[in-house]
């Protein structure tokens, strides 16, 4: 499904765009703990922006609704986990880090999806 290949597209886009705004903008006005959370939700977001394509590369060979479940779980986690770690550093709100695990198991949710859609696609 061209879906994921588009989001985890443009999501590793805003990903580069994050990281390059956390080390030139940001590095002057964040503290250094508030720098590392941010530089975490950026890194974060690229890993699971490449998850993302990969889940895309695998739908065109032979889609699955697994495929497709870890690619909205992976979404969810970019969005609450990155995305609860970018406003808290631009914040410094510490309350959104209640916010982060959600996302952390959005992540997870989507990793052991693929690992299952891959498990039933081999064989």
């Amino acid at each position: 499904m061209r879906l994921w290949l588009i989001l985890g597209a443009a999501s590793a886009f805003l990903s580069v765009a994050a990281g390059a705004f956390g080390a030139h903008a940001l590095r002057a006005r964040l503290t250094p703990d508030l720098l590392t959370i941010f530089e975490t939700g950026a890194r974060y977001h690229m890993y699971h922006s490449l998850g993302l394509i990969a889940i895309g590369l695998l739908m065109q060979v032979r889609p699955s609704p697994l495929l497709n479940g870890a690619g909205w779980a992976m979404t969810v986690g970019i969005l609450l986990f990155s995305g609860s770690l970018y406003a808290l550093a631009l914040s410094g709100v510490r309350a959104l880090g209640a916010i982060t695990p959600l996302g952390g198991l959005g992540f997870l949710a989507g990793w052991l999806l693929l690992a299952i859609a891959a498990w039933r696609q081999t064989g």
